[in-house]
């Protein structure tokens, strides 16, 4: 997963970790032009590591899938930024145009429920185009009405870090000044309380860098513990 921690402290962006068997996948499936479902848990990296590819391969990135509305401008403006507005129908066909044409990979970042109208238009897609969706779960339930053309689809699983993907994690933290070095000695501790998913990492470290809690205090991971628990409660209601 690529790290994006942007401190108060230092403003210096990590740079990537792991992930390189996934991304080895990915390379290869986007050279074969097969299509791919990239599948994980919320936070484990899916958009960081689309991302990082993004640096190397050549494809059209759609961060954002939950409509067809908001699909059709963000492929707009990659595809056509000086497209007139027209009825989101005639907007849908003009893009599957020139997806014909543009041969590139589209990537559908987000996808969660697909209604019949999003089904529709990603089943015309890759019939034009090689069609990456990150999502996270295969199960029809969650997928959606999209759920039957899976089967067509090559899956890149992403799991949470290893140990060793925090640990190396922290090493950098530290090497890039964000962190005191004494952080890595609470590898153990990180790693549990993220559940070994990058995104919940980078955000205990980027309080740690902003000076949210004190390392040095002794109930310090049972704060951070609670703290985590209240805020991942739901809305009291009166």
């Amino acid at each position: 997963m690529q790290t994006t921690i942007l401190t108060e402290r230092s403003g210096q962006r990590l740079p990537f970790v792991g992930r390189s068997l996934e991304a080895g996948q990915l390379r290869r499936l986007h050279s074969r032009r097969k299509h791919a479902l990239i599948l994980g848990p919320a936070g484990v990296g899916k958009s960081a590591l689309v991302t990082q590819l993004a640096e190397t391969l050549s494809f059209i990135l759609c961060p954002q899938s939950q409509t067809l509305s908001e699909i059709c401008s963000s492929l707009e403006i990659q595809l056509d930024p000086t497209a007139p507005q027209l009825p989101l129908v005639r907007r849908k066909n003009h893009l599957l145009q020139i997806l014909t044409q543009s041969r590139r990979t589209v990537v559908f970042d987000s996808v969660s429920w697909t209604t019949p109208k999003i089904s529709s238009f990603l089943e015309s897609a890759m019939e034009r185009a090689t069609l990456w969706i990150c999502a996270r779960s295969e199960r029809a339930g969650d997928i959606g009405h999209f759920w039957p053309l899976l089967a067509r689809f090559e899956t890149v699983e992403l799991r949470p870090f290893h140990p060793a993907e925090t640990r190396a994690l922290l090493k950098l933290a530290v090497e890039y000044r964000q962190l005191p070095v004494f952080i890595e000695a609470f590898a153990k501790q990180l790693h549990r309380l993220s559940g070994g998913l990058p995104r919940t990492l980078c955000e205990l470290l980027d309080q740690f860098a902003a000076g949210h809690y004190d390392l040095s205090r002794r109930a310090i991971w049972q704060l951070i513990e609670t703290d985590r628990r209240i805020r991942n409660l739901p809305p009291l209601t009166v």
